[in-house]
């Protein structure tokens, strides 16, 4: 370990290769009709039972929309078309958790809504009356009036 570009980072000591920690990338999509919201129950820890967007991590390689249409039809049956960027919210809530989430407005394609992976539940809620939202990414987009 040396210092190199204001931190303490490993350095190979044969070919002096610095190793930059990378940040996690989650994407999510935001999906709305007529004043309500599509959200999926989270099956696994952190925040078992709770509801959050559709979202996952980006894969190396990935691109972050790919990865959000990707998670949407994994985790609710849907197949649905990215708009656009909706908002990029950085801060790592925990341990395992993203560095940033990209969140896309999205609209549905085509499928039938039905959970898996890791949601256990897929429901479609008003905006004024939310379950108990996961993540602090979901709640800042959900509880921010735009």
């Amino acid at each position: 370990h040396q210092e190199k570009f204001g931190k303490i980072r490993p350095v190979c000591p044969s070919c002096n290769f610095i190793y930059f920690q990378d940040p996690k990338v989650a994407s999510a999509v935001l999906i709305e009709k007529e004043n309500r919201v599509l959200l999926v129950r989270r099956v696994n820890q952190p925040f078992r039972g709770l509801w959050t967007l559709p979202a996952g991590f980006v894969n190396g390689g990935e691109d972050p929309a790919e990865a959000a249409a990707r998670e949407c039809l994994e985790e609710t049956g849907l197949t649905v078309k990215i708009k656009n960027v909706y908002d990029v919210i950085a801060g790592r809530e925990h341990e395992r958790g993203a560095d940033f989430v990209i969140v896309y407005s999205a609209e549905i394609i085509s499928g039938e809504m039905c959970p898996a992976d890791d949601a256990d539940a897929v429901e479609w809620f008003d905006k004024n009356n939310l379950p108990v939202l996961a993540f602090k990414a979901t709640q800042k987009v959900l509880y921010t009036d735009r």
